[in-house]
């Protein structure tokens, strides 16, 4: 008897390439391609080492405090965790212990059915539309609970409060998880129903609009209830699950609104700009409100174009999976890199139509 028997076999999430180039172009991995606040890198400088010998606040206080402040809510509504992923699968392994199959849509974050997987929780996955929107009435049927992301990822769509609220009001028995690590880009966050529904719980990051990824912080706010069952599975886990740094820089992150509000409407306008651009191109895409696009070319193979743009160290996301394989997400980079994508993109397209 081998010792392989016994040990747990996952297919494990596979992330975006992380190349490390001189002169590259990353656009896959829908990073900001601006600094965090100016008063992350001020509290870095002067930043105690000494205090790297203790423990860090189990209870992250500093960083949920600061926001429970900044969305309005008591510090008991706050959960903060190791990026959002964190977040999530703490919440998959809390709330959905039911025998029925958890839902979601079938194009998604990729991530959802490898932690049903690892976690032994059944799933079933609710198909978009044609026009890439969650159809509500899926969401109708029995089931264990419900995550889906909003706007959502790969397609960068966002469904109206409206939806998330008939698809929240009809699920009252489970809980339902709205994953917002793209709602600063355009979006409406579903946090105002908080107060009105005990058992929606909406999560956040700070990789995407608050541009520390490297820092890994996430965060879902709820009812207290719900973020006390959380809070107890984090306990029964590991006490010490965000560092000292990541509490400290994050919560002065959050304290700089004017910074946070001005790299996203910078971002937003650069989006906006790529749009009416690629489609002079040749290109369709879903009207995101996310920082990244989601774009197939009208005869080009997406396919052919990734592996070109990846020869010339431009690199964007793609996957050969149904439904999405003739498409190629595009993170919106800074407007230098984006007229270097599109000049790149107006020859290659100008070649192959001749």
């Amino acid at each position: 008897m081998s010792w392989e028997q016994n040990v747990r076999r996952v297919v494990p999430y596979v992330a975006g390439e992380q190349p490390n180039k001189p002169g590259m172009i990353k656009l896959n991995t829908n990073e900001c391609p601006y600094p965090p606040a100016p008063g992350v890198e001020r509290l870095l400088k002067r930043m105690d080492y000494g205090a790297l010998r203790l423990y860090p606040d189990p209870d992250t206080g500093v960083l949920v405090d600061a926001l429970a402040e900044y969305y309005h809510v008591s510090s008991g509504q706050v959960f903060v965790g190791v990026g959002s992923d964190d977040v999530i699968s703490m919440a998959f392994m809390t709330f959905f212990n039911g025998r029925r199959p958890i839902l979601f849509p079938d194009v998604t974050y990729s991530f959802y059915d490898v932690w049903a997987k690892l976690h032994g929780i059944p799933y079933r996955t609710c198909p978009l539309d044609e026009d890439w929107h969650i159809c509500p009435e899926d969401y109708r049927q029995p089931n264990g609970g419900i995550i889906f992301p909003n706007p959502n990822a790969p397609t960068g769509l966002f469904e109206s409060l409206e939806t998330v609220e008939r698809i929240v009001r009809a699920n009252r028995d489970v809980v339902v998880m709205v994953d917002e690590a793209y709602v600063d880009f355009g979006g409406r966050s579903a946090l105002p129903l908080v107060e009105k529904y005990d058992n929606l719980l909406v999560v956040q990051t700070f990789s995407k609009s608050r541009s520390m990824a490297g820092l890994r912080i996430g965060f879902c706010i709820g009812s207290e209830k719900l973020i006390g069952y959380l809070n107890d599975v984090k306990f029964s886990f590991n006490s010490y699950t965000m560092n000292l740094p990541s509490q400290l820089l994050g919560a002065e992150a959050v304290r700089d609104d004017v910074y946070f509000k001005a790299i996203t409407a910078r971002i937003v306008a650069t989006r906006e700009r790529v749009k009416r651009e690629l489609r002079t191109l040749g290109f369709t895409f879903p009207d995101s409100k996310a920082n990244f696009i989601f774009a197939s070319h009208e005869t080009i193979p997406a396919q052919q174009i990734f592996q070109a743009l990846r020869e010339a160290d431009i690199y964007v996301r793609y996957w050969n999976k149904p439904r999405i394989s003739d498409s190629l997400r595009i993170t919106i980079g800074t407007e230098e890199e984006m007229d270097t994508l599109l000049a790149f993109l107006k020859d290659y397209v100008s070649k192959r139509r001749f």
